[in-house]
């Protein structure tokens, strides 16, 4: 293999830029050239493709975001469009693709491989909402969830101030890692999560519980994929007489430097991708499954019967600690 391009797509999360820099950098040091194409898939199909140096990723590796940029491109569904992408990196000799993003990069560089039997595309689980099968964790999940947790405390001492009900509406898609994990880690007294039941007056009785006994503020946790905030603020005051306030997080989780964890995960990430292309996988995803490297083909990635579950165990414990 002599030369390969990199890609950040879909929703940026932090730790990808120090991804970005493993690539390019182990790259380099086995004497393949590296291209970068810029604004994700759209930059494939408008040739925005171009040859990164070691020092194109010096003083990456703390910053948040992808200095590839990134873009949304429903259009790379279409056969005749992927073509156009495919010709443009065949055209400079590139014979792999490393894509760095979530379920809807994966399924484009699937395709290229599909497609052309010249490329060989591997993909790193680059997405906050840990969300990707074949892997324990993404890159980003953690400084997400250290966002949220610092975000929480700060409300925290605000709740407690005005003896107030705080909603926070956190990310993940249809995945509720992001809220299990900060759920507990802050010591939330209710997490509601898209992949279990949950009963609105179940939650408002356990609140009203609590000010019985003198509790004066409390925290409940709720992922977008399941409602938003302020739905559960309408639904929980059907119950409850209290002063509910909500704050959503939004995109503030997406930002920020990435941390030693995620920075850690993404180079190890980047360095294994590369071992693989080197070695002729291809139409792989990387991941890390009790702390060991793993590759999981596309098509296992996306078998909806191995879908992740949320931790169980962790979710008991949340109920267990929150009484």
């Amino acid at each position: 293999m002599k030369k390969i391009a990199v890609l950040t797509s879909g929703g940026d999360a932090p730790g990808m830029n120090a991804a970005v820099r493993a690539v390019v950098r182990k790259a380099i040091y086995h004497n393949i050239e590296v291209y970068g194409v810029y604004q994700g898939y759209q930059g494939l199909i408008n040739d925005d493709i171009h040859l990164l140096e070691l020092g194109s990723v010096g003083d990456t590796i703390q910053r948040g975001g992808t200095f590839l940029y990134s873009a949304r491109c429903p259009e790379f569904k279409d056969k005749n469009v992927r073509a156009k992408g495919i010709e443009n990196l065949k055209k400079r000799g590139i014979e792999g693709l490393v894509v760095i993003g979530g379920d809807g990069s994966y399924r484009g560089a699937q395709r290229i491989s599909e497609e052309c039997q010249e490329i060989q595309t591997i993909g790193i689980p680059g997405t906050i909402d840990n969300d990707i099968n074949g892997t324990d964790f993404t890159i980003g999940f953690d400084t997400a969830l250290n966002t949220i947790i610092e975000s929480v405390d700060k409300i925290r001492d605000t709740a407690s101030s005005h003896a107030r009900t705080f909603i926070i509406e956190v990310m993940g898609r249809d995945c509720g890692d992001l809220a299990l994990w900060s759920g507990l880690a802050v010591g939330a007294e209710s997490i509601i999560l898209p992949e279990t039941d949950y009963n609105i007056q179940d939650i408002a009785e356990k609140i009203q519980h609590g000010i019985d006994r003198g509790k004066k503020h409390s925290i409940i946790i709720v992922a977008e994929g399941c409602m938003s905030g302020n739905q559960c603020a309408e639904e929980l005051t059907k119950y409850i007489n209290v002063d509910a306030r909500v704050s959503v997080l939004g995109h503030i989780q997406r930002g920020g430097s990435p941390t030693g964890v995620d920075r850690v995960l993404a180079s190890r990430l980047g360095g294994y991708a590369m071992e693989l292309l080197m070695n002729g996988e291809t139409a792989k995803g990387v991941g890390i499954k009790d702390n060991h490297l793993t590759a999981t083909d596309f098509d296992n990635i996306f078998n909806a019967a191995q879908d992740k579950k949320i931790n169980q165990r962790m979710l008991e414990l949340t109920k267990e600690l929150s009484i």
